[in-house]
């Protein structure tokens, strides 16, 4: 149903209100900010039809109005006016960002999605390729051997090996010349697999190395992960959340068990520029009262993952898009780089 002027000027002053403050609006409030020359009976006519058009709500304990995540859609989608970033702000991110290490850039961006909004900064990582491009072993002593593990896409994993043999210098390049030579490019339970009926005729001692090096290798993928999250804790004191014990579980359900929120950053990964998914008006948010602001980021322009901000639904939208528009774009960058 479409809304006249009047009506979108009053509901976007009620939600930025309500933003501010927390507090349902009346219309003798409405009456006096809205900048209309109208009386608090023709607002409140108004406000009778959005309710019935499911854009505000009345609460049982006051007589004025909230908005309702209809009323949330609308002010996102077409009465918001975002709030751009100064350019001294960018350049702070932007010097934040410019870190070689990619696991250390992504733990920043989170960070600084947090810190900027003061809610919960979530970024999801790119996902590990299963196979290795190239490994490297490097004595530390008579029996701790360093393995390097190079992926496809260039991250570079170690892991420490405790031998029950010692191994030479001489004997752990021809270890990784075999791997490098006759399994590159295949996943580690692959190689492992095809290690355990062509090594025979090798030494035992290299075969158990070899053995080892792709069981660290299996394992050290295996554990990498795959959300970095940063100050859900901030999400405690929010007066929307802090008062329902159930509600608190459930959020942090949703950041313990983190196969859900990969689920919901998933969703966008495939999605041009910042997406907003408001709790309670579908299934992607699994709390009415929380809300997602998210975009994805890229390497070399290729889409990797996604970054974004959980917070409650009554956030700050017009400042927290382009935190994250911003941030994206950054975190594409500094990775495109390393």
């Amino acid at each position: 149903m479409m809304l006249d002027d009047r009506a979108r000027q009053l509901l976007k002053t009620l939600i930025e209100r309500y933003i501010a403050e927390g507090q349902p609006v009346g219309s003798r409030a409405l009456s006096r900010i809205s900048g209309l020359e109208l009386s608090p009976a023709t607002i409140r006519n108004v406000m009778a039809d959005l309710e019935e058009m499911g854009f505000v709500a009345s609460p049982h304990t006051s007589a004025g109005r909230v908005p309702t995540p209809r009323g949330y859609r609308l002010f996102v989608d077409s009465l918001l006016t975002a709030m751009p970033l100064e350019q001294q702000q960018t350049q702070i991110m932007q010097g934040q960002l410019q870190i070689g290490d990619p696991a250390r850039a992504m733990q920043s961006a989170a960070q600084l999605l947090s810190s900027l909004s003061q809610f919960a900064g979530v970024v999801l990582t790119p996902r590990r390729a299963s196979s290795f491009k190239h490994v490297e072993f490097v004595r530390l002593s008579e029996r701790r051997v360093l393995l390097i593990i190079v992926t496809p896409e260039g991250d570079v994993q170690n892991r420490v090996l405790m031998t029950d043999a010692a191994y030479s210098q001489s004997q752990l390049v021809e270890a990784a010349n075999i791997l490098n030579e006759h399994y590159a490019g295949l996943s580690f339970g692959d190689a492992r697999t095809r290690l355990h009926g062509e090594l025979r005729q090798l030494g035992a001692d290299i075969t158990q190395l070899l053995q080892a090096a792709v069981q660290a290798g299996s394992d050290a993928q295996a554990e990498s992960e795959p959300v970095v999250i940063s100050g859900e804790r901030n999400l405690l004191g929010l007066s929307d959340l802090a008062t329902d014990m159930a509600k608190l579980r459930r959020m942090f359900d949703l950041f313990d068990h983190k196969t859900r929120l990969i689920q919901l950053l998933d969703v966008s990964i495939g999605a041009h520029g910042v997406q907003i998914y408001i709790g309670g008006e579908s299934q992607t948010v699994p709390l009415d009262d929380l809300s997602m602001v998210v975009a994805p980021y890229e390497v070399d322009g290729k889409v990797v993952g996604t970054l974004g901000v959980i917070g409650p639904t009554r956030m700050a939208y017009e400042r927290v898009i382009p935190i994250v528009d911003i941030t994206a774009k950054l975190l594409s960058n500094a990775l495109s780089q390393t």
